[in-house]
């Protein structure tokens, strides 16, 4: 695993093939950093499906609302269309590029409707640069990342198993 600087402002996921460390950007983007650290304390993301995976660009999740099968009223096609019961974010666009590995706040087609969901990128993604949040990086376990199931909705989702703080493991 990565070696960890900050453990207040690192995300540990752990997927079905191993743990994924990620460096939070709070400089860069505050209120999503934020906002992460308070759904992964709360448990929001724990077993919340990948939703979207797409082979050569990225793999989203995040969606507290609709994702998670043991919630109740859960439905798979619903699933990417929601956040979670706390206010949208304002955009914190930045000069930080969509690499290979960065984490980009999903949102509509308003750009201050960032809430939940996130994604990693699994190329260098520039053009999406100013038009989305760049607020972590992956620092260790990108290759774990690329086995995730890819479709849009994949037919047997993979899951983020736990997503914790790293100062609270």
């Amino acid at each position: 695993m990565a070696d960890i600087k900050d453990p207040e402002n690192t995300i540990i996921i752990t997927l079905k093939d191993g743990p994924v460390v990620i460096e939070l950007l709070k400089d860069v983007a505050p209120k999503h950093t934020e906002r992460m650290k308070v759904l992964a304390r709360a448990g929001k993301y724990d077993n919340v499906a990948f939703h979207r995976v797409i082979d050569g660009f990225m793999a989203q999740t995040g969606d507290v609302e609709h994702a998670n099968m043991e919630a109740p009223g859960y439905n798979p096609r619903r699933s990417g269309t929601g956040g979670s019961d706390l206010p949208d974010l304002p955009a914190e666009f930045s000069k930080l590029s969509h690499d290979r590995g960065t984490i980009g706040a999903a949102r509509s087609q308003n750009p201050n409707s960032a809430n939940s969901q996130f994604f990693i990128n699994f190329k260098d993604n520039s053009f999406l640069n100013g038009q989305y949040t760049v607020y972590g990086r992956v620092l260790s376990g990108m290759e774990h990342v690329d086995k995730i199931q890819r479709g849009e909705p994949p037919v047997n989702p993979d899951r983020m198993i736990s997503v914790k703080v790293a100062a609270d493991v």
